[in-house]
């Protein structure tokens, strides 16, 4: 007779009893780090009842494989691979509403959060004083000396001063990815997070209308095992996006907003080109009147293509980064879906404001109209059949 692994014979113990605790585990590119992270949470949670849940934005590495080859011997590790949609908080949405467990929590999966935190935590929540529990890099008795990184403590600091002040949160470490909270409040409040931007912790308590008890745990920050960081220079905009869309996201949606901001860019560019055009092949000499004439047409036409390239191109990487195109075929494609849904815009533009001149309305208030409109209908357009999604967000 065949004795069963020990995992999955653990794994069979633990699941004779009620689900206490849900772990989702947000990846890209961790599949080095998942079956160190499993065997740590197992030696962390013993006699919890507990299952993992890693929320794979379809990573190249073939973290998803990788989980699942794990779960067909430790049957408490699951995975949900997301094609066409990434970012860390919508993940650890999606992940905390997939449980069934009473009590969920997130964290990251490259050993830089400490496991042994984790039945501490749910003791507190389970203690019915607290609501949620987060570990804190910043509070007293914690550590970032293994990170090494002060260059990013440093900016971790200025980030949580930040959101501290704008969304009223006042805690030592609000940008913290280590917590824990009750999933039926979690679930309540859903609909109405963002899911933008990188810090989920942050959009669940300023979502939240009643105040939230918190217990926070010192935690010594590790430095990661295995792959790269996942904070480059688009996390950044990432949580200046997310604090964005808390404070006046409601008021004009955060999506439109990237997009009517990059468009504003690219009038500068656009204008940038076209002077340097003129100055370069214009020409200002008497009876080269005819050549002027020509030189703008065709530096208009310069500048127009370079501005729309431009807007393409960072709508592409920052607007949409969750619908991101890549390679050179999609991409291209992208660019002639963009530039027909611009040149429809620009012929709302011209048609809306030359219809408000007609009827008596001042030159600049009508072109001014023409531009929003031409701005809405871009937005909607390319969100739809550029990057195949009307942008709510």
């Amino acid at each position: 007779m065949n004795m069963p692994r020990p995992d999955l014979a653990q794994a069979v113990h633990a699941a004779a009893k009620p689900l206490e605790l849900a772990i989702v585990l947000p990846t890209f590119n961790e599949r080095k780090n998942l079956e160190t992270l499993v065997e740590r949470l197992d030696a962390a949670l013993q006699g919890i009842a507990w299952e993992a849940i890693v929320v794979d934005d379809n990573s190249p590495d073939g973290t998803a494989d990788t989980a699942r080859d794990i779960s067909l011997r430790d049957p408490r590790l699951r995975v949900i691979q997301r094609i066409g949609r990434r970012g860390l908080s919508s993940a650890a949405i999606e992940g905390m509403c997939a449980t069934a467990a009473p009590v969920v929590a997130v964290m990251d999966a490259d050993h830089q959060h400490d496991p042994k935190l984790l039945p501490g935590m749910l003791a507190a929540i389970k203690s019915g004083e607290y609501d949620l529990s987060y570990a804190s890099r910043f509070c007293e008795g914690a550590s970032t000396e293994a990170w090494n990184r002060p260059d990013r403590v440093k900016a971790s600091g200025f980030a949580n001063k930040l959101a501290r002040k704008v969304t009223g949160v006042q805690l030592s470490d609000p940008m913290s990815g280590f917590f824990m909270l009750r999933t039926e409040i979690l679930r309540a409040d859903a609909h109405r997070l963002s899911g933008v931007g990188f810090k989920i912790l942050l959009d669940i308590l300023a979502t939240v209308e009643t105040p939230l008890r918190v217990k926070e745990f010192p935690l010594d920050f590790a430095a990661r095992a295995e792959g790269e960081s996942k904070l480059d220079r688009t996390v950044v905009f990432e949580f200046l996006v997310g604090l964005y869309d808390k404070w006046l996201g409601r008021i004009i949606p955060t999506r439109f907003a990237l997009f009517g901001t990059i468009g504003a860019v690219g009038v500068v560019v656009h204008m940038a080109v076209l002077g340097a055009f003129l100055a370069l092949f214009g020409g200002s000499a008497p009876g080269l009147k005819g050549q002027l004439v020509g030189a703008f047409e065709v530096g208009q036409t310069i500048a127009a293509i370079c501005a729309m390239t431009f807007n393409f191109f960072l709508n592409n990487a920052l607007t949409y980064a969750d619908k991101r195109l890549t390679g050179f075929v999609p991409l291209m494609r992208g660019w002639a879906k963009f530039a027909l849904t611009c040149s429809v815009g620009l012929t709302a533009n011209v048609g809306v404001s030359s219809v408000l001149v007609h009827y008596g309305i001042h030159e600049f208030p009508a072109a001014l109209t023409g531009v929003i409109m031409a701005s809405v209908w871009n937005f909607a357009l390319s969100s739809k059949f550029v990057w195949g999604k009307y942008g709510a967000n």
